[in-house]
């Protein structure tokens, strides 16, 4: 009786105390701070705006003036042709970097690779370069009068293409994103790669499949969550396009203040003074954000269902 009321003493309580709620507190206040309390500013904001008041005096003030902001940033056509360039940017950017990521990741995996670590850092390094900076470089390499590929093509006899007109700017814009983010993308692919078990592989060449049917029926289907999240990952960023359209802006007229959303949001905010219709402006393109990505998840997890049914 003594020893096993001693035991019923002894046992751990369930509780754990407040040490659990010590430990978040930072996360939880950094959370707040940094991303709640702003969120919620820019709601705030984007409600508001400046009117001018008093009569004759012209006292601007400001006032509550609910959607209006909204509707008018849904009606302003140059905000609207920067969503749908946006769009068309991504169509082009997350397939290109994502098969390139695949196939890179496929290739590294591969027993009979050679130079393996040397390859992995020459198409990781890309990423490592500033956007900023990348957007510079490749905006050198597309002007007319000091890139070399231009030089190339007219030592060659060809018709020397104009990476920046109208019609080429926006794939122009796109390589930079592509070129920059592979490396990223095939690290990730590469690393789930290197975690299935070799026995599969092993198991698939005694039934005699070859090393481009183990990478499609093997290796693909395996990594596929990795590839998901790859692919979530870089349409948010598309959606958030911004350093290299504005980088290439100053070196040529093709490229208006409005490219993309981001842009305009930076003019209205920065340019123009008119943070309400930024906050605006920004609310509606992180809703979008939500709403593709919401999208996607759920169109990839019915898909997987019925599968798995």
């Amino acid at each position: 009786m003594l020893a096993a009321a001693t035991v019923r003493r002894r046992r751990p309580s369930r509780r754990g105390g407040p040490t659990p709620y010590v430990l978040m507190a930072p996360a939880v206040v950094l959370l707040v701070l940094f991303l709640l309390v702003p969120i919620g500013y820019t709601v705030y904001l984007s409600l508001r705006a400046n009117r001018v008041t008093g009569g004759g005096l012209g006292i601007r003030r400001e006032t509550f003036v609910g959607l209006e902001n909204y509707a008018s940033v849904l009606t302003d056509s140059a905000y609207v042709d920067g969503v749908l360039r946006m769009l068309l940017y991504g169509v082009i950017v997350v397939p290109s970097m994502l098969g390139l990521a695949l196939l890179f990741a496929l290739l590294l995996d591969t027993p009979r690779v050679r130079f393996g670590a040397f390859s992995r850092i020459g198409i990781f390094l890309p990423y490592a370069v500033p956007g900023v900076i990348a957007s510079l470089l490749w905006g050198f390499l597309y002007l007319p009068d000091v890139s070399p590929i231009r030089d190339t093509f007219e030592w060659l006899g060809l018709p020397a293409p104009d990476f920046l007109a109208p019609g080429t700017v926006l794939f122009s814009v796109a390589n930079i994103g592509v070129w920059g983010g592979v490396g990223f993308n095939m690290i990730v692919l590469f690393t789930a790669l290197r975690g299935l078990p070799p026995e599969m592989y092993e198991a698939a060449r005694i039934d005699g499949a070859n090393e481009v049917q183990i990478a499609l029926r093997v290796k693909v289907p395996l990594i596929m969550p990795a590839i998901v999240m790859t692919g979530i990952f870089a349409m948010i960023s598309t959606l958030q396009v911004y350093t290299e359209p504005a980088t290439l802006q100053p070196l040529t007229d093709t490229v208006s203040q409005t490219w993309v959303p981001l842009m305009t949001i930076y003019r209205d905010a920065f340019v123009n003074a008119d943070i309400y219709s930024a906050a605006a402006a920004s609310v509606v393109l992180a809703l979008g954000t939500l709403a593709v990505s919401v999208a996607v998840l759920t169109l990839l997890q019915r898909r997987a269902f019925g599968r798995d049914r």
